[in-house]
């Protein structure tokens, strides 16, 4: 497997897992932040967030996430600093990202210039491109019945190391699937055990960005630097 040498290594910067509960009527409920360096979670954060509309009984049912358990917590918009300075630092990534960015954009269209991390020295104005396990999953093994978050951990055997990664990081009432943190931290196990795979120790944040694309056109135009 041939990866592009003026790219950076996957080892070379931080990747700031994230993960958002709620909705475009709700607003963002929670957050979750793993941050990955050098294949280690060494940083995490998480709350949850004033609604902004209506929390529907079906979110309510899937998230746990009540309108008066976030009532008296600040709004998302309040996270402009942590997050800003997450995109500065190093590409965001999540598990089939588009729920994430379609989120985060509405609460903030753009970002400050940012290092494109797919392509070292340029900038760009964009929460993106991100970095997408869900993606990545359903290239690397197409053969796996489901991409599904959940459904990953179980069929490669990750669940018990993620309930200690969940005992560890996450509040003691939200160490379940659709808690912000704990789907963040999925998602970063789901990297890290890629990742580990002698085959990719080669890998480049350029090529992990580029296989996390949607399409075979988004593939080709961030590889000639043309998404954005």
């Amino acid at each position: 497997m041939a990866f592009n040498e003026s790219q950076m290594h996957w080892r070379d910067v931080p990747i700031h897992v994230i993960d958002f509960e709620g909705s475009r009527r709700s607003g963002i409920l929670e957050y979750g932040v793993a941050a990955l360096e050098n294949g280690t979670v060494t940083f995490t954060e998480t709350r949850l967030c004033r609604p902004l509309g209506k929390v529907d009984e079906h979110d309510i049912a899937i998230h746990r996430i009540r309108p008066e358990m976030a009532d008296r917590y600040p709004p998302f918009s309040e996270e402009w600093e942590l997050f800003s300075g997450l995109r500065q630092k190093g590409p965001l990534a999540a598990h089939f990202a588009g729920t994430e960015n379609h989120l985060i954009k509405s609460v903030w269209p753009y970002p400050p210039a940012s290092p494109n991390f797919a392509w070292p020295g340029e900038q760009l104005a964009d929460w993106g491109p991100w970095l997408d396990t869900g993606r990545l999953y359903e290239r690397v093994f197409p053969e796996t019945e489901s991409a599904n978050l959940e459904s990953l951990i179980v069929a490669f055997g990750y669940q018990e190391e993620l309930d200690q990664l969940a005992a560890e990081h996450c509040p003691a009432d939200r160490c379940l699937y659709h808690a912000a943190l704990y789907d963040a931290l999925a998602a970063a196990l789901l990297l890290i055990k890629l990742l580990e795979n002698p085959e990719f120790e080669a890998v480049t944040i350029g090529w992990l960005l580029e296989k996390s694309c949607g399409s075979d056109v988004a593939r080709q135009r961030l590889s000639q630097r043309e998404l954005f």
